[in-house]
């Protein structure tokens, strides 16, 4: 399997006042094509900063980071917004959609600056929303729907770029058990059916159960890989 994403010696420090904290030590990795990842650790040990290291939301300190071997550390805001919107979506613990916006006008955002034209913006989210089930809530605002509801969502609006990677954080953690669970089938059915790379920060055993391969962290480094 090809070596979609690596990390070489990374790390993220983050100065706090004359002290330097080291939010990541050290890391290294490597995540192939179509691979089903779960992160787990105690708060504040660095998962989230990982996450957003590996999508281009933050530059590391030092070392190296390659998607697709191509080197993002060296790259400008421009290139690593390129990135974002070719090669990944993202799923949120809080969904993080316009409150204004219906579900349609929301999966629709990623396309802003897409060449294509208003009508197949539409098509594309309308096919994804009826991928996940909502076919029915398009013309809704996200108050009107619920919780689980308002993540598939999300979910549709992570796929609408047709990314390689799905990098979700704590995408079941403000949702019941039932939503929860709908939650992770359709990730992992993207991870199956759709051969996306999925790469999931959880607390949640059962949820990280799920993946080929747990990276344990703690305190910045990665204590253990579990397959």
């Amino acid at each position: 399997m090809k070596t979609l994403i690596e990390l070489k010696n990374v790390y993220k420090i983050y100065k706090m006042g004359e002290e330097d904290f080291f939010a990541l030590k050290d890391i290294n990795l490597k995540i192939d094509k179509r691979e089903r990842i779960a992160i787990m650790g105690p708060s504040g040990c660095g998962k989230s900063t990982l996450l957003n290291l590996i999508g281009c939301l933050d530059r590391p300190t030092k070392g190296k980071i390659l998607i697709d071997g191509k080197d993002i550390s060296k790259l400008n805001d421009n290139e690593l917004a390129h990135i974002r919107g070719d090669k990944i979506g993202f799923v949120f613990q809080f969904f993080y959609l316009i409150p204004t916006l219906t579900a349609l006008r929301n999966v629709m955002l990623p396309m802003s600056f897409s060449t294509l034209s208003k009508d197949r913006k539409e098509e594309r989210a309308s096919e994804l929303l009826k991928m996940v089930g909502l076919e029915k809530r398009e013309d809704y605002l996200p108050h009107q729907m619920s919780g689980g509801e308002r993540q598939r969502v999300a979910i549709a609006r992570a796929m609408v770029n047709e990314p390689e990677i799905i990098l979700a954080d704590e995408p079941t953690g403000n949702l019941d058990s039932k939503s929860g669970e709908d939650t992770m089938k359709m990730l992992l059915r993207l991870n199956t059916e759709n051969q996306v790379t999925l790469i999931i920060v959880t607390h949640d055993s059962f949820i990280a159960s799920h993946a080929k391969k747990i990276i344990y962290l703690k305190d910045g480094s990665i204590i253990k890989v579990k397959k």
